[in-house]
């Protein structure tokens, strides 16, 4: 599907098995999906039944079928080895932005960029969210935050840069994650009292 040139609409049913199932389509919906995705609280059987009852009215039978589809639609579309590629290639790097901890930037780069206000308007397809959400111009703070979390400082760079660069780092850092936030306070405590690294590392 090429939305320049096909007049379909954005899709509002998830294919399973070749049936046709309702899926709820509004930004919200996949905005939550991917919170609940990122909540270590949550354990992977959780997310999965949450998942689907976020994005189904009525959940197919199949489930492997249905998570598949579900994954198809909050990826809009895009065939998994795409992804998959994009996922190898950042793997490593720390993450970039968070509907969470971003929610007044991103209001605020829709509202100036498209001159959208996210609070008032009351459904817009999560296809068409996350078009424009990837399309953000770069004067907006919310990508400038993305890219300076994006950084690798390299050693090579003055050092006026490189402070700089630094202070946006943290300036802009996201929270850790609980999990992450256990683990370096553990390799923090093994550090300052001799301990042991190993599995910590």
């Amino acid at each position: 599907m090429n939305i320049l040139i096909d007049d379909i609409d954005y899709p509002d049913q998830a294919e399973v098995n070749g049936k046709g199932y309702e899926i709820r389509t509004n930004f919200r919906n996949s905005i939550l999906f991917e919170l609940m995705m990122q909540d270590d609280s949550l354990s992977p059987r959780d997310k999965v039944w949450k998942g689907l009852a976020l994005y189904y009215p009525v959940i197919p039978e199949d489930l492997n079928a249905a998570v598949d589809a579900a994954l198809w639609f909050y990826r809009c579309g895009r065939e998994e080895t795409v992804i998959q590629k994009r996922m190898a290639e950042r793997r490593g790097k720390s993450q970039i932005y968070s509907f969470e901890h971003d929610a007044g930037l991103i209001y605020a780069a829709f509202l100036l960029a498209y001159n959208i206000d996210l609070q008032d308007i009351r459904y817009m397809h999560w296809w068409r969210f996350r078009f424009l959400f990837n399309s953000l111009p770069r004067d907006c703070e919310f990508v400038r935050a993305m890219e300076y979390r994006s950084l690798d400082i390299s050693d090579k760079l003055p050092k006026e840069q490189k402070d700089f660069y630094k202070k946006m780092k943290r300036l802009y850092a996201l929270p850790l994650s609980k999990t992450e936030d256990d683990r370096q306070a553990a390799i923090e405590n093994a550090l300052l009292n001799g301990g042991d690294l190993s599995g910590l590392v």
